[in-house]
């Protein structure tokens, strides 16, 4: 598994110019905005997209054909990917926060305890997109992967929508305003909650994602 980590590393190397791009954008935006967690949430999604490209990469040209016939199995393959995937966002997550932190202090714009309750939200809602995205782009590929996975987000977002509206309707609930008004305690209890669950969603989409690549024919 080693040999696809460098593999995929050696692909994004190709790359760099957009990569170094983005991270002059984060670095632009967090000081000519005030909106931290933002930047830090961009970069942690765009470099965690990256793992997409690969899998592109690798389907290009019948690539996997090929690939396969290396002393890898498609069980690894797979497990490689979601690492990846996760190992690229904590790490640019890491750094974005790193940089947040920095301009917050240089800027006096808010406490660091809430840059960093807002900055950990990411985490699990990137885990949640990589767990929906990742299946759709084994099983479907480059461009059929990307518009099954708009339409999945776009369900999401309704799901959501609907949740929060019908709770405000019916229950005369604002789930909104409820997180907003969570005690330090309480919020650091609900992001630890939250971690969690997309980690339980990331190892389920894990398992669809092995019974997918173990079906597939190249």
């Amino acid at each position: 598994m080693k040999g696809l980590f460098v593999k995929d590393v050696k692909l994004m190397m190709l790359q760099k110019n957009f990569l170094l791009l983005i991270l002059a954008i984060v670095i632009g935006m967090m000081i000519f905005t005030d909106d931290v967690v933002f930047s830090v949430g961009f970069l942690s999604f765009i470099v965690s997209l990256f793992t997409v490209s690969t899998i592109s990469y690798d389907d290009f040209d019948n690539g996997n054909a090929f690939l396969f016939t290396l002393p890898i199995t498609r069980n690894h393959y797979v497990i490689e990917k979601y690492s990846l995937g996760l190992l690229l966002g904590c790490a640019a997550w890491i750094l974005a926060a790193a940089l947040g932190i920095i301009t917050t202090i240089l800027k006096n714009t808010l406490p660091i305890t809430d840059l960093m309750q807002n900055s950990l939200i990411i985490l699990p809602i990137m885990m949640v997109i990589q767990a929906i995205m990742l299946p759709f782009q084994l099983k479907y590929g480059g461009d059929k992967g990307r518009i099954a996975m708009i339409g999945a987000f776009g369900a999401l977002a309704v799901i959501v929508l609907v949740i929060v509206k019908g709770a405000e309707a019916i229950f005369h609930v604002d789930l909104v305003s409820i997180l907003d008004n969570l005690p330090a305690v309480s919020m650091g209890v609900f992001i630890a909650a939250t971690i969690i669950i997309a980690l339980f969603m990331l190892l389920v989409s894990m398992k669809i994602s092995l019974s997918i690549m173990n079906k597939k024919e190249f």
